[in-house]
């Protein structure tokens, strides 16, 4: 089971000083083993997470990770492991800074990228993120309201969804310890041969860098707003919480079988 943060003095303090600090960036450029895409941050609108997510970007966190989740027609989430390439455990989880203050203003609909978090906590996002590939404002589940709603604090820009998509459609069910990752160059014959999956098979994130630092560079998008949980704070209804969590629990029960091999 993923933990289940507490809210402690550190944490309160660190989200103070990144809402007083300003983002450094609003433009990155993602490069994948399957192509590059853009994400326009919205430093202005959502200051604590975009600083919290170009922490971990100055840092080199990212470098090295996969996408470790993969639901064609909702979403692919990232940032949380690397592959470490070693036999008793080849993945390792990125590490965690103190989580930070939930800023649920925009709505989940495709092409923005939000952050994740343990069910029944809005208050935990720390390193993992996922990109919505439809618009998942509503249904079910309904990220706009699910656990107090899902901070999204970017876009993808120009054709990065055309790569986004592509990550999407690559097989994830063929290999049953990695269920829900996306497999590349892997087929139905190398899991019946029970063919190791090896970093090539893998969509690496190699690296995230700031390519804009332009305060106003999100100035011409229009991202929709998320009403519906304003609709929720001002009636009082805290009933739609949620269980929904984003941290994927089959892929931290992987992190332990790679442990014990």
């Amino acid at each position: 089971m993923p933990k289940i943060y507490r809210p402690l003095p550190i944490a309160a303090l660190l989200s103070t000083v990144l809402l007083s600090q300003p983002a450094l960036a609003t433009v990155v450029l993602v490069k994948t083993s399957l192509g590059d895409f853009e994400v326009n941050l919205f430093d202005q609108s959502t200051p604590v997470t975009v600083t919290n997510f170009l922490s971990y970007v100055k840092a080199g966190s990212y470098n090295g990770t996969f996408i470790h989740r993969s639901e064609p027609g909702f979403v692919i989430q990232g940032g949380g492991f690397k592959y470490s390439g070693n036999n008793a455990a080849p993945f390792s989880a990125v590490a965690q800074q103190a989580p930070i203050r939930n800023e649920p203003k925009w709505s989940n609909v495709r092409a923005t990228i939000a952050m994740a978090k343990v069910a029944g906590d809005p208050h935990s996002a720390t390193n993992q993120w996922f990109i919505n590939l439809a618009d998942n404002s509503g249904g079910n589940p309904q990220l706009d309201l699910q656990n107090a709603g899902f901070t999204v604090f970017g876009q993808v820009t120009g054709n990065g969804m055309e790569v986004i998509d592509a990550i999407a459609a690559l097989p994830n069910k063929l290999n049953a310890s990695f269920n829900g990752v996306p497999l590349r160059n892997y087929t139905s014959a190398d899991a019946t041969a029970q063919r190791a999956v090896t970093q090539e098979n893998l969509v690496l994130i190699e690296s995230i860098s700031v390519v804009n630092s332009e305060v106003n560079s999100a100035a011409s998008l229009n991202p929709k707003a998320n009403t519906a949980i304003l609709q929720q704070q001002n009636s009082g209804d805290s009933s739609s919480g949620g269980a929904f969590g984003f941290i994927l629990l089959g892929f931290t029960a992987l992190l332990g079988w790679a442990r014990r091999r």
